[in-house]
């Protein structure tokens, strides 16, 4: 199902259609940055009074070596997310190269200078829809070529998806469809679920895949802190986890779960009510999913849950490519 319009590697927006299939030489590999395991930040590390300054920004403890990071971000409108002092200093720490963000509700035109890193090729899609949905990526590499969508146009008018070719992998951002309150877009949820794995599998037919972004899922019992109260609340139903279930069923693999099988505690979204990111009462809803024959490059699978701005933390993945 290639995107409508293709567009070479040039910042910007648009819709596009399915990237190329192209090869072109290593320009040569990042120098590898060295680290050693460390388990992601715990409950305690987001309680009131505490920051982010002592976050291993430079991943020193992870023991596998890796040269390439990316960090995705549901920062749930970009210009409010500005306004909290750290999010710039949040990007200039982590030093990513690819940041991913979801969620912008803006226009490109509107999308605020300061998010314009320097040294990074930035690209936004947007929805049809004033302040609803939007997603960009931001790459100190320049991508082989980028696209915008799935190339089915019922789904691409809310702008949710960017893919990005470069040398060994795809990489796709993007924000799935809420289901909504009452569960009122459920059944186009289960169809957009379908249409994308099978773009997913498209691309992954022709280079390994990873996608990140805020997936609108909890995907097992482990991934929200009261399962037994939502089982029919949009992101838990057990539609939407049988849909992820059948993605990774396809040949892709939660980045995660592959490093931290167990870990309790860890999420990436919570509520603004009830103080609920300060009791930790939240959900893990945004992934890195990589095809499976990627696994042997992955270093590790971070979640940021000190860094706020938004009501989702950021997520990282490490890379040794």
């Amino acid at each position: 199902m290639p995107p409508k319009k293709n567009k070479e590697s040039e910042g910007g927006k648009g819709k596009g259609k399915r990237p190329a299939k192209k090869n072109t030489a290593d320009d040569g590999e990042p120098k590898s940055k060295k680290a050693k395991n460390v388990d992601v930040e715990s409950e305690e590390s987001i309680e009131d009074g505490q920051d982010d300054g002592d976050i291993d920004y430079a991943c020193a403890s992870t023991s596998k070596k890796w040269n390439f990071k990316i960090s995705s971000w549901n920062v749930n409108g970009i210009r409010a997310c500005l306004k909290h002092g750290s999010t710039l200093a949040y990007m200039k720490n982590e030093d990513a190269d690819v940041f991913c963000i979801q969620e912008t509700k803006c226009p490109e035109k509107d999308i605020p200078k300061e998010i314009k890193l320097p040294g990074y090729h930035t690209y936004w899609a947007e929805g049809q829809t004033k302040g609803y949905s939007g997603v960009g990526l931001c790459s100190k590499v320049k991508p082989i070529n980028v696209s915008y969508g799935i190339g089915i146009s019922e789904h691409d008018n809310e702008g949710r998806v960017i893919t990005a070719e470069f040398e060994d992998f795809y990489l796709v951002t993007a924000y799935i469809p809420n289901s909504g309150r009452g569960l009122t877009r459920l059944e186009y949820r289960q169809g957009w679920d379908k249409d994308f794995r099978e773009y997913l599998k498209e691309l992954d037919n022709k280079k390994p895949v990873v996608l990140c972004g805020d997936l609108n899922v909890a995907h097992k019992e482990i991934d929200l802190a009261n399962p037994k109260t939502n089982t029919k609340t949009a992101g838990f139903t057990k539609e939407e986890r049988q849909d992820f279930t059948e993605l990774l069923e396809e040949g892709f693999v939660d980045s995660f779960r592959h490093f931290y099988p167990n870990k309790t505690k860890q999420y990436s979204f919570w509520s603004y009510m009830r103080n609920a990111r300060a009791k930790n009462v939240g959900w893990r809803l945004d992934y890195f999913v990589v095809s499976e024959r990627l696994v042997p490059k992955l270093s590790d699978s971070l979640i940021r849950m000190r860094v706020k701005g938004s009501d989702h933390c950021p997520v990282v993945l490490l890379l040794a490519i």
